[in-house]
């Protein structure tokens, strides 16, 4: 079955951003389109792991929002025996009243459900949110080029004096995948 076939994925894709607020969504918009790495992060155990990783950025919603796909292993090019690592989805959606991104990210693999704001400070883009128990965590993008940049998960127990990388990510586009 084709996606065009598929009522729900054409209804849910968009060609472009929202004229209205077509500036803003760019944020995240400069994303669209299809991407590979590695990801490195801390197994169960604390044991550091690399694994091979796709993301794939979209235009949905009538182009007011950006969602994605973020997949480790990648579907490709990796030990069929790895265990999954992710499967899962983003929605962001910009918010022009207070000048924000609101987001959700949702992994049935883990059973991660995180909910946060985004901004672009400086260069980079700064997603942040609490657990339930105060600890403070950020996502963050940076380094970022039209083919490549650098995903940080990070968290603080002492209100940001210090951090903990959890997870990091390099992904470059892929060269079918429009800039």
């Amino acid at each position: 079955m084709l996606v065009a076939d598929v009522p729900l994925l054409r209804v849910l894709h968009a060609d472009g951003p929202a004229p209205d607020r077509a500036a803003q969504m760019m944020l995240y918009g400069r994303f669209v389109g299809s991407w590979a790495g590695t990801t490195h992060y801390r197994d169960a155990e604390q044991v550091r792991r690399e694994r091979p990783v796709d993301v794939h950025f979209g235009w949905v919603l009538e182009g007011r929002a950006v969602q994605d796909v973020w997949i480790a292993p990648s579907r490709t090019g990796h030990d069929a025996e790895a265990p999954v690592v992710m499967y899962g989805t983003t929605i962001r959606i910009y918010d022009p009243r207070r000048d924000l991104w609101e987001i959700t990210w949702l992994n049935p693999v883990s059973g991660a459900i995180n909910r946060m704001t985004g901004r672009e400070v400086g260069a980079d883009i700064v997603q942040e949110y609490r657990t339930d128990d105060g600890v403070r965590c950020q996502w963050m993008f940076t380094e970022i080029t039209p083919g490549s940049f650098h995903w940080i998960s990070r968290d603080s127990a002492d209100e940001g004096r210090t951090w903990r990388v959890d997870v990091e990510m390099f992904l470059r586009r892929l060269e079918d995948s429009p800039a």
